[in-house]
């Protein structure tokens, strides 16, 4: 941990979509990319304020990572924080994995410092937790913090932290109105009381909240998404129209307030930026104000759709 604090923003940029091969129907999004277009979210994205980027060395398997920091070069290091991720489940059997992957980060980056390394799934804290501090000390990782932890593992991990002078400074979890398990385990109450921000994932449960999406115009086929959400898009249209309700009266749209909620939940979202015009809705998603009504009547409906959207890689909180 640097003597500067972590500066924490309103919504932070994710690109796990990145990571697709940019081919429709081929990747886990199945979304269609282009170079040009990337540049335009970025630069749409840094004009509107929003300048941390969170990926993943398993986005794509460095594809993220690699397309990320091409995009970047056209900005100084210094207008922006990046935020990726050491993978214990693809650890080589060198010396120090930690090590030799965040060196494949910052070469894929194209960068000399991560401003945020988190470990990205909670397997053998004690074995993997240690390895976060020499990356500290060499200056090469600003802060750190846990990802898909429980409360017990998130403890754990800043009891080894702290017998170094370190601690964990962030925790990202999957949270979003369909999948609050961070909340109902005390995750959420745990990093307020210790003023650790929390980053949520999967906020807009990877389109199926946008109201975009129904059985009638399902998510792309071909794609992981399309697999793991349009069997359950009936059982979501209450939620998504009451989404788009509140927004109209807002000026805004569903994402808009699915993103709105997890800002008033005390969270930072990470909200996928596959289009420029996502940049427009993360704008007005910063402006909303949801009453406790709102946010209220929102989670009985998300509550009422009774569907699972827990991840394959995701433990139980």
């Amino acid at each position: 941990m640097t003597s500067d604090n972590l500066k924490t923003p309103t919504v932070a940029l994710g690109t796990w979509a990145w990571g697709d091969s940019g081919e429709t129907g081929n990747g886990y999004f199945g979304s269609p990319l282009a170079r040009a277009g990337l540049e335009e979210i970025a630069d749409k994205a840094h004009a509107a304020g929003f300048t941390l980027w969170d990926t993943a060395i398993v986005y794509g398997m460095g594809r993220s990572e690699t397309v990320l920091g091409q995009v970047l070069k056209r900005y100084a290091r210094s207008d922006y924080q990046l935020s990726t991720k050491f993978n214990p489940r693809i650890a080589g059997p060198g010396d120090d994995p930690a090590a030799d992957m965040l060196e494949q980060s910052l070469a894929n980056l194209g960068t000399d410092y991560i401003d945020l390394y988190w470990i990205h799934n909670p397997a053998d804290v004690p074995r993997w937790t240690p390895h976060l501090i020499p990356l500290l000390k060499s200056g090469k990782v600003r802060h750190v913090g846990v990802s898909n932890h429980n409360l017990s593992e998130i403890r754990l991990a800043d009891q080894i932290l702290g017998e170094a002078g370190f601690r964990v400074e962030a925790v990202q979890n999957h949270y979003s109105l369909l999948y609050r398990s961070s909340e109902h385990a005390g995750i959420l109450e745990h990093c307020r009381n210790q003023a650790i921000p929390f980053f949520a994932y999967m906020v807009l449960e990877q389109g199926a909240l946008t109201g975009k999406y129904s059985p009638e115009n399902p998510l792309p086929q071909g794609s992981s998404r399309a697999k793991n959400y349009n069997g359950m898009l009936p059982q979501l249209k209450a939620l998504t129209d009451k989404l788009a309700s509140i927004g109209q009266s807002h000026d805004a749209a569903a994402p808009d307030v699915a993103t709105a909620w997890a800002i008033a939940k005390g969270t930072t979202p990470i909200i996928g930026v596959t289009r420029p015009r996502y940049i427009d809705s993360l704008v007005r998603a910063s402006s909303i104000t949801l009453t406790s009504d709102d946010i209220t009547e929102l989670e009985s409906l998300a509550d009422a759709a009774n569907v699972n959207t827990r991840g394959f890689w995701e433990q139980e909180m």
